[in-house]
């Protein structure tokens, strides 16, 4: 079978839920959308908006965090974090799929090194305070003697044995405050149903590769291998058997190296819609399937000194209905009550549209509680959005941010 590049597109975007009516959001309709991802990326970075938050609003529009609050971190949450490609939330259900990564990190031939498993002392204390206690951040834990290490954001050992236990599951995450996690014991969090479900490992990743198919719609065997961060090798036997019941159907897209349709994929005429992609939102959180697909070079720049970064920040790709059509930097200036633009620019070969963008930009103001909009003069987009909302550019002095703007109101 073969598919066009342009059909390629399409299928991956209506797979992810994008070019669907807008109307009112509530949980149903967030949890519609988690379901349909299955696994929702965290990151610590808060410039402008913590990413888990993103890719609900990319699909659905403006939402009330605090129903995705409760539906991610509450007790009885639907919902668990865990390490599932990076560190994401994952439905309660999933759980036993990882049964065999925990295994692995248990036995020490799993990926991370982060403890000494011989040394029994921390982790039994650590335990025994949960059990006392808990639920508990390291912080109401750690003691003087434990000193942070490293150049910018060292664990303790208390920090560290705690994130060991997380990987291996005798410890599960009971929720987040100020972003800081809370462990628990994992009977406390999940039922003894879901704790005791035995999955064999061959099992679990072809289970886990028929999701990832699902909610890429079509993918080479390192896009499905990488929506969980598996191993290709483990991932390539599940599509051989995934192909061999019918559920994936080998295809031909141009320019692509061999693929795999999920039978139940749409392939739309058209998507229609524009939305600002969070970094770690699954379009392109795998940077080569990015490049291919929509021919958008991607690297986010938060660990690149000022001077040197070439677009921003923390820049957010434009999706504009099929294509990737430029790159704003956003930052959330809270003290001044404005969604500060400080950069903005076309990718090349596509001609966006502004208006929309503007649009898009004042709908993002509000969500995020934010009364006005601030533009820098930073990249070749940038003018003509600042025209577009009506506001004055503001030069971008010395090189980097000008955090004291004043915020100036956009034309409704």
């Amino acid at each position: 079978m073969d598919v066009s590049a342009a059909q390629a597109r399409r299928i991956a975007l209506a797979a992810q839920g994008f070019g669907r009516a807008p109307g009112p959001v509530g949980t149903r309709q967030l949890n519609l959308a988690l379901q349909r991802l299955a696994v929702l990326q965290i990151d610590s970075v808060n410039v402008f908006e913590r990413s888990h938050y993103l890719p609900l609003f990319a699909r659905l529009g403006a939402y009330d965090k605090a129903q995705l609050d409760r539906l991610l971190l509450s007790r009885r949450a639907p919902y668990v974090e865990y390490w599932a490609h990076q560190a994401a939330f994952i439905p309660v259900e999933s759980w036993p799929l990882w049964q065999w990564f925990r295994d692995n990190e248990r036995a020490g031939t799993g990926k991370t090194k982060a403890w000494d498993r011989t040394d029994t002392r921390m982790t039994d204390f650590l335990l025994g305070e949960l059990a006392a206690k808990g639920p508990l951040p390291a912080s109401k834990i750690e003691h003087e003697a434990n000193k942070r290490s490293g150049p910018w954001w060292g664990w303790s050992e208390v920090k560290s044995a705690l994130e060991t236990m997380f990987f291996d599951g005798r410890v599960v995450v009971a929720g987040r405050k100020n972003f800081e996690r809370f462990y628990d014991l994992p009977e406390r969090r999940l039922t003894a149903h879901v704790l005791s479900a035995s999955i064999p490992k061959a099992e679990a990743i072809r289970e886990l590769v028929r999701q990832g198919a699902q909610a890429l719609g079509v993918g080479t065997v390192r896009d499905l291998a990488d929506y969980w961060r598996l191993y290709q090798a483990d991932a390539r036997a599940a599509v051989l058997e995934l192909v061999e019941t019918g559920e994936l159907l080998p295809v031909r897209v141009e320019g692509w190296p061999p693929a795999y349709l999920h039978r139940d994929a749409r392939i739309p005429r058209r998507i229609e819609g524009t939305a600002l992609l969070s970094p770690f939102d699954p379009v392109v959180w795998e940077r080569a399937r990015t490049e291919r697909m929509f021919g958008f070079r991607y690297r986010i720049e938060i660990y690149t000194p000022g001077p040197k970064r070439q677009f921003g920040y923390y820049t957010l790709p434009v999706l504009q209905d099929e294509a990737l059509v430029g790159r704003i930097d956003l930052k959330s200036d809270r003290q001044n009550r404005a969604l500060r633009v400080q950069s903005a620019w076309t990718e090349p070969g596509h001609h966006p549209d502004v208006a929309r963008i503007a649009q898009l930009l004042r709908e993002t103001a509000a969500w995020q509680g934010l009364d006005g909009l601030v533009v820098q003069q930073w990249g070749d987009l940038a003018p003509a959005i600042a025209g577009e909302l009506g506001v004055p550019l503001v030069e971008r002095a010395g090189g980097f941010d000008t955090p004291q703007a004043a915020a100036q109101p956009a034309d409704l």
